[in-house]
């Protein structure tokens, strides 16, 4: 698989990289030896970047990835945690003795003395201009707690002011053919830096996988039925904060402009991949088909400048209006 540098971490990271969150449970039930089907699975397509947080299943996804990795010592897989949520969300709280307490239970769960990279997981917006948190962020460099430091951003404003910082080594943003906003200013500002671009919710939680019709019911304990309106987190992370029915109508449309021989997911990664400054994706997976899936999309062909125009055409008639307005 196509690898890429990591922006300021100096690491090569594949295009495609897993993303971690279902496997912590908060997309309904997952065990033990499914999840680490679904590593293996990735491993063995090619995956070299696994991204994770604390808060995932209260740790469970982190210890799930540390237990894996130890039992594969032959995987070179380059991990990225994320921390900041498990306190109140007031500016106070990111001071260094908090990092420090966050980052001991990573390394804990992860199993390793260095962290490859830890960001914040979207802090409170003040956050990212305090050089009192840049200032801690190098003291955990500099005691070897981590090796490279970064952001996880729900705002193009918040990353752009990360992205000035000369320590920040990447920036993750929700980006995909729903959520173009990043496209305009992010994108080129992070290639100017050197600054790398990790794309997350890359199918919407799963709108983009053409799967799910107005009546398909989702499991309690998954956050597409428990924070479709921001109820427990920020509404962004829950189909890209697409009223849902307005997201199913426009998947089924995105689903038409799938080439021959890819399904409607694998063609939403593809676009992804080739926008300029996107280091890795990072779609999640439940299953062992679709992290195998998932990473066959970095060897389908590019998608041609007439279907790039069709998603921008299908993401300004059905979708700028209601998401431009919030992010």
């Amino acid at each position: 698989m196509e690898q890429r540098t990591l922006g300021r971490t100096g690491r090569d990271v594949s295009v495609v990289g897993q993303g971690t969150w279902q496997l912590g449970g908060d997309w309904g039930e997952v065990r033990e030896a499914d999840a680490f089907g679904v590593l293996d699975a990735a491993v063995e397509a090619g995956v070299t970047f696994f991204d994770t947080a604390d808060v995932y299943g209260d740790g469970r996804s982190e210890q799930l990835i540390g237990r894996y990795l130890k039992d594969r010592p032959d995987a070179d897989v380059f991990v990225a945690t994320k921390m900041g949520r498990r306190a109140d969300q007031i500016p106070q709280n990111y001071v260094l003795d908090n990092f420090r307490t966050w980052n001991d239970r990573s390394r804990a769960n992860l199993g390793v003395d260095t962290l490859d990279l830890v960001q914040l997981h979207c802090p409170p917006t003040a956050v990212y201009a305090s050089d009192e948190v840049y200032d801690a962020l190098d003291t955990l460099v500099a005691e070897g707690r981590v090796a490279a430091y970064a952001v996880s951003v729900e705002t193009c404003a918040e990353a752009l002011t990360a992205i000035a910082r000369p320590g920040v080594a990447s920036v993750q943003i929700i980006l995909n053919p729903f959520r173009l906003k990043p496209l305009d200013e992010v994108l080129p500002a992070a290639v100017e830096a050197g600054v790398g671009i990790i794309a997350r919710v890359p199918l919407a939680s799963g709108l983009l996988s053409g799967k799910y019709t107005a009546d398909t019911v989702f499991a309690p304990e998954d956050h597409r039925t428990y924070n479709r309106h921001g109820e427990a987190f920020d509404q962004g992370e829950t189909f890209s904060g697409i009223d849902y029915a307005t997201g199913v109508a426009a998947a089924a449309e995105f689903a038409g402009l799938t080439p021959e021989g890819a399904t409607p997911a694998q063609t939403a990664l593809r676009w992804i991949i080739q926008q300029p400054g996107v280091t890795s994706v990072i779609p999640g997976a439940r299953s062992v088909e679709q992290a195998r899936a998932n990473a066959a999309a970095a060897s389908l062909p590019a998608l041609p400048q007439s279907t790039l125009d069709a998603v921008r055409d299908l993401y300004d008639r059905r979708i700028r209006a209601e998401v431009h307005g919030r992010w």
